[in-house]
C-alpha cells in the first residue's frame, strides 16, 4: 500500500522493530535455539506495493507516526480447526470436575458431538460464526490462520467443512490455508482401517473440488494408530499433499518418529512426548507445534518444550481454536501461557507465532517475518514485546495491517493513519 499521494507508507519512529539475525533473511525456518539473535531495535518499516521495501524513512514517504509502539510481523495461526458450529462449555465443566477427555469421547461427546453440531447447522450459520471469530483473531494480531476439517465424519460431511473453510478464507482479511483433517475419529459404523479406506476414495474428489493442500491424523487411543498415520503418509505423498499429524497428546504412543518418518511437515501437541524422542525431530523437515491453550484448557501435560528449543527444533505455537479443547481466539495470550509454562524467552514465543507457524503452512517465503519483499503484514503494538506475555490476557495490538493496509484500527490509534492520509 502506499500513502495519500501515492508515494511509499513508512512506518516511522518504532521503539522496537521485531526483525530476523543478520544473514538469515532470506530463511524460511529457523530453529529454536537460535531465536536469541533476532533483534528488537528502534526502527522504521517501509511498505511499498504491499511489500516491505526497506527500513529506513525518507522524505518521500507516507509517514504513520510509530512512537511508542512495538512493530511485528503479523501472527500465524498453524493449528485452528475453523469453521465448526457452537461450543462445548458443557464439557468443560465435566473436565473441571474431573471427567478425562477419553471418557468424555467414549460417552459421544468430543469430536462426536461437534460432528452433530456441525451437520445440523446450515453453511450460512457455520460461516457467520467462523467469521466472527476470525474478526476476533484479527483484532489479536492474526493475519493467516489454518483451517481443518475433521468435524464431518463422513465423506459428504468431510467435503462439505473443506468447501466451507475455503468460502470462510475467501471472506475475511486474513490469507487461509484448508487441512484436509480425515482421520479425526472413527466414525460409527467404521473400523480405522475401513474409514482409511473411505479416505482414500474420497482424495480425488477433495483434489479436484476443495483448496485442501494437507493431510491430518489423529493418532491416539480414541482415535487412530501410528500404522494408520503411516498409510496417511503414503496417501499424502501419492496426492501431492502435506501430512501434518496430532500425536502424544493423551497418552505417549511413539508417534514422533513414525510421523518424521511418513514425512510430516509438523507434529502437533506433543503433551506426553517422551524426551528419547526429540533427536527425531532435530535437524528434521518437521517443526513441533505447541499448543499451550489445549494443555491448560485440558490440565494436560507439558511437553518438553525447553529441551525442544534447546535441541534446535524447528517450534511453532498456535490456539488449536475448537470448541471443545481450546476455545481461544489469541495468539498474544497463548504467548504468554508459552513463556510461562515452558520457560520460553519473549523472543522465541515471537519465533514460533511467526517465521516458524508460517513455515508450517508453507508460507514463509511470503510472509512470517519483516523482510524485504515478504508481503508487509504488519502489527502496531502498544507496548514493548516483553510485555505480550507479562500483561497477560491484555490485547496489545493497536493496529492490523495486511499486505500494507490497515484492516483493524484501534480507536485511540486512528490518528496515526489519518495524519498518513490513510
Amino acid at each position: 500500500m502506499s500513502g495519500a499521494s501515492g508515494t511509499a507508507l513508512a512506518l516511522a519512529g518504532a521503539s522496537e522493530v521485531l526483525r530476523l539475525p543478520a544473514g538469515a533473511e532470506t530463511l524460511e525456518r529457523l530453529a529454536q535455539s537460535r531465536a536469541g539473535e533476532l533483534t528488537l531495535e528502534p526502527g522504521d518499516v517501509v511498505i511499498d506495493g504491499g511489500l516491505i521495501a526497506g527500513f529506513q524513512a525518507d522524505s518521500g514517504c507516507a509517514r504513520v507516526d510509530c512512537r511508542g509502539l512495538t512493530l511485528l510481523p503479523g501472527l500465524v495461526d498453524c493449528h485452528t480447526h475453523l469453521p465448526f458450529a457452537g461450543w462445548r462449555a458443557d464439557e468443560y465443566a465435566l473436565k473441571v470436575a474431573g471427567a478425562p477427555y477419553e471418557e468424555i469421547a467414549r460417552a459421544g461427546g468430543g469430536i462426536r458431538a461437534s460432528a452433530r453440531a456441525l451437520a445440523a447447522a446450515s453453511d450460512l450459520r457455520v460461516l457467520e460464526q467462523a467469521r466472527a471469530l476470525a474478526g476476533e483473531m484479527l483484532r489479536h494480531g492474526t493475519t493467516t490462520f489454518e483451517c481443518k476439517s475433521g468435524y464431518g465424519l463422513s465423506a459428504d460431511g468431510e467435503l462439505r467443512a473443506l468447501r466451507l473453510a475455503g468460502e470462510l478464507i475467501s471472506s475475511v482479511p486474513q490469507v487461509g490455508t484448508v487441512t484436509a483433517l480425515l482421520a479425526h475419529a472413527v466414525p460409527d459404523g467404521y473400523s480405522a482401517s475401513d474409514w482409511m479406506d473411505e479416505v482414500e476414495g474420497m482424495l480425488g474428489t477433495l483434489r479436484a473440488q476443495t483448496a485442501a493442500d494437507t493431510l491430518d491424523i489423529f493418532v491416539e487411543s480414541v482415535a487412530f494408530s501410528n500404522d494408520d498415520l503411516v498409510r496417511m503418509g503414503r496417501l499424502a505423498r501419492a496426492h501431492g499433499l502435506t501430512l501434518r499429524a496430532h500425536v502424544e497428546q493423551l497418552e505417549s504412543h511413539g508417534s514422533v518418529p513414525v510421523a518424521v518418518a511418513a514425512g510430516a511437515r509438523s507434529v502437533d501437541h506433543l503433551s506426553c512426548m517422551p524426551a528419547d524422542d526429540i533427536p527425531a525431530l532435530a535437524g528434521a523437515d518437521c517443526a513441533a507445534v505447541l499448543l499451550p491453550g489445549a494443555e491448560f484448557i485440558g490440565s494436560e501435560h507439558t511437553p518438553p518444550a525447553r529441551e525442544l528449543a534447546d535441541a534446535g527444533v524447528v517450534c511453532a505455537l498456535a490456539t488449536d481454536l475448537n470448541p471443545g479443547t481450546s476455545p481461544i481466539v489469541s495468539l498474544p495470550l497463548i504467548a504468554g501461557l508459552a513463556v510461562r509454562r515452558y520457560g520460553w524467552t519473549v523472543k522465541e514465543a515471537l519465533l514460533a507465532l511467526t517465521l516458524n507457524a508460517a513455515w508450517v503452512l508453507g508460507r514463509s517465503h511470503e510472509l512470517g517475518a519483516l523482510t524485504v519483499g515478504r508481503r508487509a503484514d504488519v502489527l502496531l503494538l502498544d507496548c514493548p514485546a516483553s510485555h505480550v506475555p507479562y500483561r497477560f490476557g491484555h490485547n496489545p495490538v493497536a493496529a492490523v495491517l495486511i499486505a500494507g493496509r490497515p484492516m483493524w484500527v484501534r480507536n485511540d490509534h486512528r490518528w496515526r493513519f489519518a495524519e498518513a492520509g490513510l
